[in-house]
C-alpha cells in the first residue's frame, strides 16, 4: 500500500456565505412566469425589478474575487 495521491478539495459550505443580490426580485419573477404559464406579458412589474436590480449591481465597482478554476490551477501548478 502505497502513498493516497494528494487531492485538492474546496469546501462548498465555505461559499454559502456569499451575498446573491437581486434573489428576492429573481424569485419573485419566475414565481409570476410559473404562475402565468410563461406569458411574460403578465409579468412586466417583476421583470422591471429584476431588471433595475441588475442594472445597479453594474454600476457598483467592485474588486474581482476571480474564478475558481484559476486559483485551482495556480495551486496545482505550484505542487509539480
Amino acid at each position: 500500500m502505497g502513498r493516497k495521491a494528494v487531492t485538492l478539495y474546496i469546501n462548498p459550505k465555505k461559499f454559502g456565505n456569499i451575498a446573491k443580490p437581486c434573489m428576492e426580485e429573481m424569485i419573485t419573477f419566475l414565481n409570476c412566469l410559473s404562475l402565468n404559464q410563461m406569458n411574460s406579458e403578465n409579468c412586466v412589474r417583476p421583470k422591471d425589478l429584476l431588471s433595475a436590480c441588475m442594472d445597479g449591481l453594474t454600476n457598483k465597482k467592485r474588486e474581482p474575487w476571480g474564478s475558481i478554476s484559476y486559483h485551482l490551477q495556480r495551486l496545482n501548478s505550484r505542487r509539480k
